[in-house]
């Protein structure tokens, strides 16, 4: 591929990124439109999108899409068009075009042809009055022709933010043999004042022509400016002077001497592969900063990151070393070295873990800011009055992570508007308001983020998902009638389970809620529900900040090592299995007068005195926010380890999420608590003990994962 095709390719996958970013704005600026019709800001704003979106996809070549563009912000000038009542759905309806078109554009199909857009964008701007704003108008003529339409749009903006913008005409010397570096001695010589709003003829053309204009926002006086324009041998003659608008009716009679110092705004080119602000004319309220944010393809981040990871086992491996070397000469005269260059070695190294972590880090608001348009779009198709309030979006994730709950948090809040919230006519009746609120909420809990998705709505009936299970034969009525509310509202995940009555394109298929809990079990998360009749219910993801480096707590049973996630553990606790009691088939322990249930990962002891007087370690857990004992033979301590994906020809078991590799080369599963558990249950609801059998991984599939995971390591 030659320097040209890569260039292109990298300027297209930008415009993808960066036209994600305008389409969400332009759904946020119809959503607020729907708030406040006709509010003039508002409807600049999505013009000022729309522009960017046409002059960006044009840059690109991408024609329909550049061409629709056009003719919405045109029918956007229009007074009448501004004001209309439906202009909102036509924002909505261009957005949803907009992003068919960028789908069928980055996959090289056949692009939608916007017919049914360009009716209601005609309609919009058919009313026989419609003319343009006469501000606008006005003001463009002042400006005069010369000027692109967006060196236009750009004074324009400058102007009604009642900034102060110079028109500066400079004959060039008839003696300047060079007239083009001249235009950009001058233009070098204009910036130094403020911003270079406009330039005729452009920097880049070629034309000799003696004569150049700028348009400069500046805080200078017009004396300054023309003489930071009368350059020697370049310029022979300078004249300056406002341009009218807004600015110059208010600073007109202080013209003569100085310009009324506003904040600058520096526009931008409609496609900067530099830049990461892609509304060019919005106002910035800030001097020009040189940027200093850069790119990065995350996929290099991750090989960073691996790499710190090999560098905690290399750090491991020597530890392993320098414990040897002292348990063989406690005195050795390097061992004070050694001491003092692991310790510096372990600072660096926990340092630039850190900071890598943080490049992965982003906040929530990302995934947030698309739910307006989801509960404006469902509610609308189900009749029903729904708001959004959103708490905590500056709660920082893994990018990786928040890409993968994308669509399960999708389903939540789909479910939460369209099965949760009651209709109008039922919340009057049961005295609520007649708006149904949905709260999307995002904070820190020790090493989780945890997403919170409630509603105000009627709750779920823990009754009628219970005589659905018993009918769907999840469980029989007599184990049934023994679970208590929370055991019940953890059906609702079963594949294919549905309360609906009746199916819609909202709800009652039983698909999605099944999808949140396999997503959240591979992210080594969980989720819980808590749900009160006749007050509403939240959903609550428990998600790790990152999936790559955890803090474990190592342990053995039966002579093998595994490892838990070390902010899963509550406590540790010594018992004996004489203390261990038998209720309703499964195991439990009397911890400070607290019932806990027991999962005794091994096997079952054999009866008799020896027996019940054997030691054990009872390790606390929480898993959906309720405690168990997890019975174990004995403890190794606690380490930190880097998780290694498992091939999955290597797993044969659910109940291990990962591997990792020791100091000195061995292997440690990393269990998967939300399987055990779940495992657990089943196995006490089907009345088999409480041993849970697969736990004890084969050897072969011991072997399989140890060679699974050295391969990653390798």
């Amino acid at each position: 591929m030659s320097g040209k095709d890569e260039r292109g390719a990298e300027l297209r996958e930008l415009f993808f990124e960066t036209a994600a970013e305008l389409l969400q704005a332009l759904n946020e600026g119809a959503l607020q439109l729907e708030k406040t019709p006709a509010d003039p800001e508002v409807v600049r704003s999505i013009r000022r999108t729309v522009h960017t979106l046409k002059g960006d996809a044009a840059a690109c070549g991408y024609r329909e899409l550049s061409e629709l563009s056009h003719e919405m912000e045109d029918a956007l000038a229009l007074e009448s068009a501004s004001a209309h009542a439906s202009l909102a759905d036509v924002t909505f309806a261009a957005a949803d075009v907009f992003t068919d078109m960028l789908a069928a554009y980055r996959r090289s199909k056949k692009v939608p042809d916007g017919s049914t857009l360009r009716a209601m964008i005609r309609k919009l701007a058919a009313t026989p009055s419609a003319k343009k704003k006469t501000r606008k108008s006005d003001t463009k003529k002042s400006i005069g022709s010369q000027w692109t339409e967006y060196e236009q749009l750009t004074i324009t903006t400058a102007l009604e933010q009642g900034r102060s913008v110079v028109h500066v005409t400079v004959t060039l010397d008839p003696q300047c043999a060079m007239p083009i570096a001249g235009r950009q001695l001058l233009h070098s010589a204009l910036k130094n004042l403020g911003d270079v709003l406009a330039q005729y003829p452009p920097a880049s053309s070629s034309s000799v022509g003696r004569v150049v204009e700028f348009a400069v926002a500046t805080t200078k006086t017009i004396a300054e400016v023309s003489a930071r324009a009368k350059i020697p041998t370049v310029a022979s003659k300078v004249k300056s002077e406002l341009l009218e608008g807004r600015a110059a009716k208010t600073n007109k009679a202080a013209s003569a001497t100085a310009i009324a110092p506003t904040a600058p705004v520096v526009p931008a080119p409609a496609l900067n592969l530099e830049s990461v602000s892609h509304d060019p004319l919005a106002p910035s309220g800030t001097p020009h900063q040189p940027e200093n944010i850069l790119r990065v393809d995350a996929e290099r981040i991750d090989n960073v990151l691996n790499l710190v990871g090999e560098l905690i086992i290399g750090k491991s491996m020597l530890q392993q070393a320098l414990n040897e070397l002292v348990a063989d000469d406690p005195k050795h005269p390097v061992r004070g070295k050694f001491v003092d260059a692991m310790g510096f070695q372990a600072r660096v190294l926990n340092d630039l873990q850190r900071s890598v972590m943080k490049i992965r880090m982003v906040p929530v608001e990302q995934l947030f800011r698309r739910f307006p348009r989801v509960v404006r779009d469902v509610a609308r198709q189900c009749g029903k009055d729904v708001s959004l309030v959103i708490t905590g979006e500056n709660t920082d994730l893994d990018k990786s992570i928040l890409d993968t709950i994308a669509e399960p948090l999708t389903h939540l809040v789909r479910n939460a508007v369209g099965h949760g919230i009651e209709s109008t006519t039922m919340r009057t009746a049961a005295g609520k308001p007649v708006q149904g609120t949905i709260r999307l909420n995002a904070y820190h809990q020790a090493n989780q983020v945890i997403v919170e998705v409630s509603d105000d709505g009627h709750g779920i009936d823990v009754e009628r998902v219970r005589a659905k299970a018993v009918e769907q034969g999840l469980i029989s009525s007599e184990e049934a009638a023994r679970l208590n509310e929370t055991e019940v509202l953890r059906f609702i995940f079963q594949p294919g389970f549905s309360t609906a009555q009746e199916v819609t394109e909202v709800s009652g298929r039983g698909v999605g809620m099944d999808v949140v809990q396999s997503v959240l079990q591979r992210l080594k998360g969980t989720v819980d529900v808590d749900s009160r009749p006749g007050l509403g219910t939240t959903f609550r993801l428990r998600l790790p900040l990152t999936l790559a480096i955890i803090k474990a707590l190592l342990f053995r049973v039966e002579q093998r090592l595994y490892a838990i996630p070390l902010n899963a553990v509550v406590e540790i606790a010594r018992s004996v299995e004489s203390e261990v009691h038998q209720v309703d088939h499964y195991e439990v322990l009397t911890l400070r007068n607290e019932v806990l249930p027991l999962v005794r990962l091994g096997r079952p002891v054999a009866f008799g005195s020896e027996a019940t007087a054997k030691k054990l370690f009872v390790l606390v857990i929480t898993v959906a926010e309720r405690k168990f004992g997890l019975i174990v033979d004995s403890l190794e301590g606690e380490e930190e380890l880097v998780i290694k994906a498992l091939d999955d020809h290597a797993i044969s078991t659910d109940l291990v999420s990962g591997a990792s590799i020791m100091g000195d080369g061995r292997v440690v599963l990393i269990l998967n608590l939300a399987a055990v558990i779940e495992h657990f249950a089943r196995s006490r609801s089907a009345g088999t003990g409480s041993v849970l059998s697969g736990l004890l991984l084969s050897h072969a599939d011991r072997a399989r994962m140890s060679q699974s995971a050295a391969g990653g390591h390798a």
